[in-house]
């Protein structure tokens, strides 16, 4: 999917998300605004838990929270029954202003420093998943007075899918995990097993994102149970969790449809319990993580058109109020996606033009080649599938403020990330002549969470 399940045109042709028109919405928040479909967050949310509990009952769903780390998209999707996945303390903070429990948490990351990481046993995270020995070696001296800490070792297959080098990250060659080739991993099995205060519950791996092929998840876990058989019999360890991560490919309008998720989950759990049984080991729970394949197909990006340049047998461009400082996986990765003109109706696509954003870079384009109706200044055009990575990964680049983003359902929206202004942009800055006392490395959890 790409548009919201909600989308629809209404009689002059604009578009409607959540029962709200798009030029409504303009109207009262501004451009570039991020809208979000409640109904769509919700229903893929419910999707993903009923899907695998389906498949296989002990299975636990938590939303990759790096995808969109907004307190109310995490309340909205814990309501729904889902866990949180977290990459670092200040995603382990907005989890729990979320409401989330900690121990409805999963902490990730592959270089967790020593105040995250004891910030995350203090609030009682479920599992930490380790990534090298430094993070052994920071539990070790933190868990003395802490009780048991429940951990995952993140193991690196060597699964190399088909997808953007950026976004492989469980090939041989990738700084996350060890690598079970070589020894790596069953040295921290060892060493974590005899580490007073960590309880190894089980492994973790996470091979890439944007994977379109299910069998990718089986090929994953038999590599992970042909492990965890090796280090039961090494060290009598028994996982009691095997988490083959996330990484579901979800159509951005250029790349093809949706992997099934009946199809994953199918392959996974058969794939856990046919190997378990080879292997002898019980039947653990199996622990998802998908972010983008929930929240992205929930989000639409709302830009107002501006500047056309026509360069005769080269290009059209056509230029927006947003761009890769609100959108960076264009230039980061490649990310393609569709658009339409989204505040009428606009008809048949008349020519090829390249959506341009309005940033001071060359490589500030958003759409390459998109067929579209002729445009006017002032016109809205719509990004679908907006929703995962691209506020979480926005900038203050030529000091631009962040965009708004707005829930709508049921007929009404409701602004629940307000645009910031310039003041706010240098709040962070010492003004001419004045500097800030004491260090520079503060509390990170100033106003800290009871």
């Amino acid at each position: 999917m790409s548009w919201p399940t909600t989308a629809t045109d209404d009689a002059t042709g604009q578009l409607v998300l959540g029962g709200v028109g798009v030029n409504e919405l303009a109207q009262q928040f501004g451009t570039p605004l991020y809208v979000f479909d409640e109904a769509t967050l919700r229903g893929r949310a419910r999707m993903f838990a009923e899907t695998f509990r389906a498949a296989y009952p002990r299975s636990r769903v938590v939303f990759a929270g790096k995808a969109n780390c907004s307190p109310t998209i995490i309340n909205i999707l814990h309501q729904v029954g889902l866990g949180l996945d977290v990459v670092s303390g200040g995603e382990l903070y907005a989890g729990l202003a979320s409401g989330v429990p900690a121990a409805a948490m999963t902490f990730h990351g592959n270089n967790k420093d020593e105040i995250e990481l004891r910030e995350a046993v203090a609030a009682g995270v479920g599992l930490i998943a380790i990534d090298n020995d430094w993070e052994i070696e920071l539990l070790s001296r933190i868990v003395t007075d802490s009780g048991v800490v429940r951990c995952l070792i993140r193991l690196n297959p060597g699964v190399e899918p088909n997808t953007h080098d950026k976004l492989r990250t469980g090939a041989t060659d990738s700084k996350f995990g060890f690598p079970v080739d070589g020894g790596s991993a069953a040295r921290a099995v060892e060493r974590v097993t005899q580490t007073p205060g960590l309880e190894l519950a089980g492994y973790h791996a996470h091979v890439g994102s944007q994977i379109f092929d299910p069998r990718l998840v089986g090929q994953t876990l038999r590599h992970m149970l042909s492990f965890a058989a090796d280090m039961r019999s090494r060290f009598g360890v028994v996982p009691e969790v095997i988490s083959p991560g996330g990484g579901f490919g979800v159509d951005d309008g250029a790349s093809g449809n949706d992997v099934s998720i009946a199809g994953w989950a199918s392959v996974a759990a058969e794939t856990l319990t046919r190997e378990c049984e080879r292997h002898r080991l019980p039947l653990p729970e199996l622990v998802v993580e998908p972010g983008r394949s929930i929240v992205g197909p929930a989000g639409v990006a709302l830009y107002r058109i501006g500047g056309r340049k026509v360069i005769a047998g080269v290009r059209v461009y056509v230029a927006v109020d947003g761009g890769m400082s609100d959108n960076i996986r264009p230039a980061l990765y490649g990310a393609r996606y569709t658009a339409r003109i989204a505040n009428r109706a606009a008809g048949e696509a008349t020519e090829t033009v390249t959506i341009a954003g309005k940033y001071c870079e060359s490589g500030d384009v958003l759409i390459t080649d998109l067929p579209l109706a002729q445009t006017e200044p002032g016109d809205l055009l719509a990004i679908p599938m907006a929703g995962a990575y691209c506020l979480a990964m926005a900038s203050n680049y030529n000091m631009a403020a962040r965009p708004a983003a707005v829930m709508v359902s049921s007929g009404q929206a409701r602004l629940f990330r307000r645009r910031e202004t310039y003041a706010e942009i240098l709040t962070t800055e010492a003004r001419p002549g004045s500097a800030f006392e004491g260090r520079g490395e503060s509390s990170r959890q100033d106003g800290g969470l009871r």
